[in-house]
């Protein structure tokens, strides 16, 4: 502003040289110039006040709203942080409540069993009960049978006893032992071999009780060689389609990701409306994804939400995926 004042009154000057009159009226119009450049000197000298004025206001305004956005930063930021933590810990109570769920599974899996074997056992008491009933109504009241009594039936040729991997055990008098297989490492226990299904195996119940209980127990080598006994053994049972789920997360505990997905493949593929879908499901998309095949992995768990998407897998599965930051 100050520049351009000297310019204005260097024109003044300029054009009052150029228009010299005589000295009688110079002086006049000297007076009037002077005058009018003090009188434009005041105004300019207003304006700059009246700019400063308006810039320092400006200058608050900008500085309240930059305030304002770090403020607001600040809120952003803690409100994320805050739905992350609520997201984790929604995501870790998810993943207990499944824990739990399959502990229940697992229970009632075994109870499964162990009713089948209680009902075996009442059907061969009352066999024997109405075969005694029979034998005795059969003779004479003077305690003498009419003929000999005919022998009570046998009980059905038993299968072979379930020979525990690893420790020393006998074949029963009922028939040859079951075949084993030497407790190695996990990957020959799991390797499928020559064992045919045989007429002398145990019943499956029995079989997947053993190797459930040695899981139940962390055996994990044990609980695998006898879960892949038990696919060997009956392919087609919904006990085998439990097993694959079992090797999947006995592999999955070790590490061992590839074998582990194979494992719940075979549950997902082979034993449709198996129970244990869901779950095998959401650990193979985990599986994926802790080998760095995301998209893979997401893509497994949005198949479980659409597949079952009231099942508390898929309220873990959603979870994931926010937490991801990926779209279900």
């Amino acid at each position: 502003m100050t520049k351009l004042s000297s310019r204005i009154l260097a024109a003044a000057l300029i054009v009052l040289s150029l228009t010299a009159t005589p000295a009688f009226a110079a002086s006049k119009e000297m007076i009037q110039l002077q005058t009018q450049v003090q009188q434009l000197q005041e105004a300019i000298a207003r304006l700059q006040q009246s700019n400063d004025e308006r810039m320092g206001v400006l200058k608050d305004l900008v500085q309240q709203s930059a305030d304002s956005v770090n403020r607001l930063s600040l809120n952003m930021d803690a409100l994320q942080k805050q739905m992350r933590n609520q997201q984790d810990a929604q995501g870790q109570k998810l993943d207990q409540v499944s824990t739990q769920v399959q502990a229940l599974n697992d229970s009632l899996d075994e109870m499964k069993a162990r009713i089948g074997r209680l009902d075996k056992a009442m059907s061969d008491i009352s066999n024997q009960q109405q075969s005694m009933s029979s034998t005795l109504q059969s003779m004479q009241p003077g305690g003498q049978p009419v003929a000999t009594p005919p022998p009570v039936d046998p009980a059905p040729a038993t299968a072979a006893p379930i020979t525990r991997r690893g420790r020393d055990a006998k074949p029963s008098a009922a028939g040859p032992a079951a075949a084993v297989i030497p407790l190695g490492d996990d990957t020959a226990a799991a390797a499928p071999t020559a064992v045919a299904a045989s007429p002398n195996a145990p019943p499956v119940g029995d079989m997947y009780k053993l190797a459930l209980g040695d899981y139940m127990g962390a055996k994990y080598s044990l609980a695998s060689a006898e879960f892949a006994d038990v696919i060997r053994a009956y392919p087609d049972s919904p006990q085998a389609g439990n097993s694959h789920y079992y090797l999947g997360e006995i592999d999955y505990r070790q590490g061992k990701y590839t074998a582990a997905e194979k494992d719940y493949d075979a549950v997902i593929e082979q034993f449709p409306g198996n129970p244990k879908i869901p779950a095998a499901q959401l650990h193979k998309g985990q599986a994926l994804i802790v080998q760095k095949q995301t998209e893979a992995g997401a893509r497994e768990f949005r198949s479980l939400i659409a597949r079952y998407p009231n099942s508390p897998e898929a309220s873990q599965a959603r979870s994931k995926l926010n937490a991801m930051g990926i779209k279900h």
